[in-house]
């Protein structure tokens, strides 16, 4: 099967970038021949009127257009993958998809197609204003905190749903939880065109340790969102536990010198530190206070034989099964934080248990073979549905 993978980089790496990489290997590993349509946010800084550019490309790019046409004319695909389009190539291309014939799927890894920031989350908390079709409360509330690309999001949003970009040319929608599947229903996206696909992680190579492991681990982007500010004060409160945060936090410097002294921010961290990281942790935490798409350290810890305690938001709880894999808390709630993280710091056996279940699901559930297989059957749906012009 040939496949294009249509994919806008974000400035720094995600764990959207590691995801896009995993699947383009699995398929290249299975016999597939992947060929990459790829822009980056880091040519904006290095482009003449870069920023201005970008708001335009948003919402409609003629170069990236083009561009797609030719690949698909030389390489006759059978599927197109897309996963992020914004800012530098734009929903138009989705459009020559349609007209050259060939099926669309589209990872939805966050919530850009509803949310102009992809968050549902303004000022610290959980925003839904711009469901409906009302994108201009991203200038109202100014999300993006710069009116020019508060306008922007919106506008790109806008444009994108008002000549049914993405309703009219995308194939089928691949969701990563049920929540987001329920959240694209409840603004008018076809039932009938959303499958769920969870992300998947790779067990080779990775050493389950049974030791009591030091401290409470949190790994991954320290941005507002992900909630680090509660898991700072429950460590005020559980004051003879180690804290430990792995992570850049370049967007918020001024957070390890309000810290404890028993949470330590250990910055960016290589993979063979990061395995050493959660190697060395009894309790994983993630706290994030928004809509997370599927994040990644979810599976990294599972994988490891990692507990977890996880907020209790978006389709976080699909992921972590509460008494079971871990533990859930209400998102922002310092105290039910601390009373999770001490209730399970004092069972290392209960910490073990709960390790061993998530791996057991990881392996389950979230393996590349499953992966692999949920994968191949959306794109024989798709490639099905597109035969019988069912879109």
């Amino acid at each position: 099967m040939n496949i294009v993978c249509v994919h806008n980089a974000y400035a720094k790496f995600s764990g959207e970038e590691a995801v896009v990489q995993n699947i383009r290997r699995l398929l290249e590993e299975n016999g597939h021949k992947v060929f990459p349509f790829m822009r980056s946010s880091t040519e904006i800084p290095r482009m003449r009127l870069g920023n201005e550019r970008a708001f335009f490309s948003g919402i409609y790019s003629w170069s990236s257009k083009n561009a797609l046409r030719r690949l698909l004319e030389e390489f006759k695909p059978d599927i197109v993958q897309v996963h992020n389009v914004f800012p530098l190539i734009s929903p138009s291309v989705l459009g020559e998809c349609r007209r050259f014939g060939v099926p669309v799927v589209m990872t939805t890894h966050n919530f850009r197609l509803i949310c102009p920031n992809g968050l549902f989350m303004t000022d610290g908390e959980v925003c839904e204003k711009c469901s409906g079709g009302r994108e201009y409360w991203c200038v109202l509330r100014n999300c993006q905190r710069n009116l020019f690309k508060s306008f922007g999001y919106a506008l790109r949003n806008y444009v994108a749903r008002k000549r049914r970009m993405f309703l009219d040319n995308v194939t089928l929608y691949a969701c990563l939880t049920e929540f987001q599947r329920r959240r694209l229903i409840r603004e008018a996206f076809p039932v009938e065109r959303i499958v769920v696909v969870p992300h998947m992680v790779d067990p080779t190579g990775v050493c389950v340790l049974e030791e009591r492991g030091e401290y409470v681990g949190y790994v991954g982007r320290i941005n507002p969102e992900k909630g680090l500010s509660t898991l700072m004060e429950a460590a005020r409160v559980c004051d003879d536990i180690q804290f430990k945060a792995a992570g850049s936090y370049d967007l918020l410097p001024h957070l390890p010198g309000q810290a404890s002294e028993n949470f330590e921010f250990c910055g960016h961290l290589n993979s063979e530190q990061v395995d050493k990281f959660y190697a060395n942790s009894r309790i994983v935490v993630l706290c994030s206070i928004c809509y997370e798409g599927f994040p990644m350290v979810l599976l990294e810890a599972m994988i490891r034989g990692r507990a977890i305690i996880c907020s209790r938001i978006g389709g976080l709880p699909e992921i972590v099964e509460d008494g079971v894999t871990g533990l859930l808390f209400e998102p922002g709630k310092v105290e039910d934080l601390s009373e999770k993280i001490r209730y399970l710091w004092d069972r290392p056996a209960l910490c073990q248990q709960m390790g061993r279940a998530g791996r057991e699901k990881a392996l389950r559930e979230y393996s590349p073979k499953k992966y692999y297989e949920r994968l191949i059957a959306i794109y024989k749906k798709a490639i099905e549905q597109n035969r019988k012009k069912g879109f």
